[in-house]
């Protein structure tokens, strides 16, 4: 069995991540980091690829969040300092790859595998699943770019209310406040995602780049600027 934390294949146009830390419920770690970003740099490469989904290796998680244990373990603070600019860098790479990106949500997305679903650009969730941002309660602060991307995709004082209680959404409540473009049973939540993808891939590569990044940079001007 491949032990690497991220594994690519491509269908057709659509390239895949699979988180593969099934044992950690695909928590974040350095080596896990920086094979999404490996990873995401092969697909981005490929020019046969031209939409890229992302999901988990076991149904359990989609991406439990950080290595809780692993982190405690890093005293140095200067591993403190490469690590939050290293999620940093890779979740803004994801966020602002030219290639369309799409979550399948499989499981449990908690912190930063919430934190890295809300850089992707189309969201498909497995009715099963849930996702949050539980920092809070172990004291922590949402470090990956969550207290700043979530309230700027839902109400604001519904981004306040899951970052200040940690509480979990289930997909329903999700797919409410528009997180997810759709919620799916389990077993057609990959299907669906392929099946969306190879859509949107059909479509023109140079319009989408344009498209996606006028959307993202123009979100933050002025109206007549962007």
């Amino acid at each position: 069995m491949n032990d690497d934390p991220v594994l690519t294949r491509r269908d057709g146009a659509v390239g895949v991540m699979t988180f593969n830390r099934a044992d950690k419920l695909n928590a974040l770690n350095m080596p896990m980091m920086l094979a999404i970003e490996a990873a995401l740099g092969t697909l981005e490469a490929d020019p046969l690829v031209r939409a890229i989904v992302m999901t988990g290796a076991d149904d359990r998680a989609f991406m439990a969040g950080g290595d809780i244990a692993d982190l405690a373990t890093r005293r140095p603070a200067s591993w403190y300092d490469e690590f939050g600019p290293t999620v940093h860098r890779v979740f803004r790479r994801i966020e602002t790859c030219d290639k369309p990106t799409l979550a399948a949500v499989n499981g449990w997305a908690l912190g930063g595998g919430m934190e890295l679903m809300l850089c992707t650009d189309l969201r498909l969730m497995a009715a099963e699943a849930k996702i949050g941002l539980p920092e809070i309660k172990l004291g922590l602060f949402p470090g990956g770019g969550g207290s700043q991307r979530l309230m700027r995709q839902i109400p604001l004082c519904q981004a306040k209310k899951l970052m200040f209680t940690g509480d979990s959404l289930n997909a329903a409540r999700a797919l409410e406040l528009g997180l997810v473009n759709e919620v799916l049973p389990r077993a057609e939540l990959m299907p669906a995602a392929m099946a969306l993808a190879a859509r949107v891939a059909n479509m023109s590569a140079q319009t989408l780049k344009l498209l996606k990044h006028a959307m993202l940079h123009g979100a933050e001007m002025p109206l007549e600027s962007a």
